[in-house]
Parts: C-alpha cells; structure tokens; sequence
C-alpha cells in the first residue's frame, strides 16, 4: 500500500514462492545509523568539471571516498576524483583519512552509498561475489550448517544478528543473467522471521515503524509513504503490499511493508535495481 493505494507486489512472478518479497540486511543500516556524524558546517561542493554545485556538510573521508550529508538529512558517500580540484585540495587539508595512517580512527561503517545496499553488497555482483561477502560478513550469521549450503542455496540461509524493533531478519535473493549467462544481483531484500496472524500487528508494528525511521534517515524522505498495511489487504499468499517508496540517485528503488507467505507474515524491505514510480492517487 503506497500513498493509501494498496498493491499486491511490484514485482510479483507466477509460481515465485518469494514472489512478494526478497531480502537485504538490515544490520548494516543498524551499523550506519550508530556512526556518529562529525559536526561540521555545510560548504558548497563541486563536481569535477565545475559545472554543477551543492551544499552538504562534511562528516569524513577516506583515502578514496567522502561522506556527506545533504541539506534535507540525506547521508551520501561518493568517490573522491568525482569532486573538483578545489574540494580535493581542502579534503587533503583535513585530517589525512584512516588508511593512510592518519590520527583519524577509521569509522566502524561506512556511509551509505548508490551501491552497496547491505555491508559490502552491491546490486550488480555476481553470484561468487555475493557468496563470498556473505561469508566475510561480521553482521551475518548462518540457520543451518555450512555443508548443506550447496543443497539449500543462498535464500534464506543466511540471518542478521542483530534486531530492529525485537526482529532478526533473513535474507532472500533474485538474480538476473548478462549476456555472458552470468547470475548477477537483480534485488537484495530482507524479511523479518515470519509471526503468525494473531501476532501480527503486535509483533511487526514496531519494526516497520524502526526501519521507516531508519531509511528515512539513511535515504531522505519517501516519495510516497501510508500507514502500517492492514492485515485484510494480504489476502493471498506469496503477496507483498509496500507502504513505502524511496527513490535512490541511481535509479534504484527502495520498498518497505509487510508480505505473506504459507499463511504467515513478516515486515520486509526491498532493494532493487528496477526504478519503480509512484503510485498515482
């Protein structure tokens, strides 16, 4: 349900078990959001040919990207030889960046960028570099042991450790090939471990109302946004009904609500390359 309109699924797909719903990794927003930002007054920032401008507060930099926060909340990270020579040069006058072996700790998450939606995953990647990063990953944990991977696949294998709003989330992916019949990330999504009926305004309530505050801090405010969906409007299995839309700078689209699946609910929030439009009232 988006502005009040109720959906079925954006991206439903006939005989998809996971067609309402596919997961990204919540704790990585948990981490962002627990890095403090560095108090700084907001400067005019230019693109390297100098041909466009705006103002954002410094918050901190690396040896190859900078993070910044843009007048309206939106916190951004983007790569250092984008930026003009002058914002280079004044960059290079603050303290040198943590790589470089400056007095500057190095932050314990990086800045949210256009690319990586969860820890180190980025849409896109192929799916050995998805698995390895799953493996790698220090927010991660596995429901099952490792030698049934192979058998189970990546869905729903893997688990945050970390909770919002009481949950623990899984995660669920969906791939698309290149030309060359490589399986690269098409969406990266997350779904809360699934309550049932009964508990589902008291169990999911509070963490969709966590991870509206958290996107909203992260990406801005939602394009479009409406209340918590109502459980009468899930009215079939396999459906996701979104509450909320943000629209990334790359074209790729964020949706947040609550999905069925086998008869049980869960809060979920959906990555996803494809750039899906408001819902006209």
């Amino acid at each position: 349900m988006v502005g009040g309109v109720p959906i079925q699924s954006f991206f439903a797909k006939p005989g998809d078990r996971f067609s309402g719903f596919r997961a990204f990794g919540i704790a990585a927003l948990l981490l962002l959001a627990a890095v403090p930002f560095a108090d700084a007054a907001p400067r005019t920032w230019r693109n390297a040919g100098g041909t466009r401008s705006f103002r954002g507060e410094y918050l901190r930099h690396d040896a190859r990207r900078v993070t910044i926060r843009r007048q309206g909340g939106r916190v951004f990270t983007l790569d250092i030889d984008k930026l003009h020579a002058d914002d280079r040069a004044w960059l290079a006058a603050q303290a040198k960046p943590a790589s470089g072996g400056g007095n500057v700790p190095a932050p314990q998450a990086s800045g949210p960028d256009d690319v990586a939606v969860f820890d180190t995953i980025k849409l896109g990647d192929s799916h050995a570099e998805v698995r390895r990063k799953l493996e790698e990953s220090k927010a991660l944990e596995l429901t099952m042991d490792r030698t049934y991977l192979a058998r189970f696949g990546l869905n729903g294998t893997y688990r945050t450790k970390q909770e919002i709003g009481g949950q623990r989330c899984l995660l669920y992916f969906d791939w698309t090939k290149n030309r060359k019949g490589e399986l690269l990330l098409h969406e990266l999504s997350l779904q809360t471990e699934p309550v049932s009926a009964a508990s589902y305004s008291k169990r999911l309530r509070a963490t969709w109302v966590d991870l509206a505050k958290l996107l909203s801090a992260l990406h801005g405010p939602p394009v479009q946004a409406a209340e918590f969906p109502a459980i009468a409007d899930l009215s079939t299995d396999g459906m996701f009904l979104a509450s909320h839309l943000w629209r990334l700078e790359n074209g790729n689209s964020i949706l947040l609500g609550t999905v069925r699946d086998a008869g049980r609910y869960s809060v979920g929030v959906r990555f996803t390359t494809d750039a899906i439009a408001p819902v006209k009232k």
